[in-house]
């Protein structure tokens, strides 16, 4: 399994963007997919997950209201929609991929892309 996030950048506060993990390698429509996140000093943290068929979502409380998970089963896309945006956002962000359910544990997830770069700027 290959994933490929893009579509982070630079935003001011109150801003949108839209990130999209791109999936390969395997067959897109099995796997649940979620996004973390990592700012600079702190440890990795889970932002949304998104089940295989697209009917389940979970989101840290966090974000809950201003983000929103969803997928193209037919693209083999994963996209995170984040609206009023705030400074405490600025992260790398990841998305991942595993079998069995959504979780909001990143331990479980098996398998990682590289990460894209979203800034807030107050």
């Amino acid at each position: 399994v290959q994933l490929q996030a893009y579509g982070g950048g630079l935003v001011q506060a109150g801003g949108s963007l839209r990130l999209s993990c791109a999936f390969s390698g395997r067959a897109f429509s099995n796997y649940d997919m979620g996004w973390s996140r990592q700012a600079p000093g702190k440890e990795r943290e889970f932002v949304a997950a998104i089940s295989w068929s697209g009917d389940r979502t979970y989101y840290a409380d966090s974000v809950k209201g201003r983000f929103t998970i969803s997928r193209d089963n037919a693209k083999n896309t994963v996209y995170l929609q984040m609206n009023s945006l705030k400074p405490e956002d600025t992260a790398v962000y990841y998305c991942a991929a595993r079998i069995g359910g959504i979780v909001v544990l990143t331990s479980f997830y098996n398998y990682w892309g590289q990460g894209t770069l979203v800034t807030v700027s107050s």
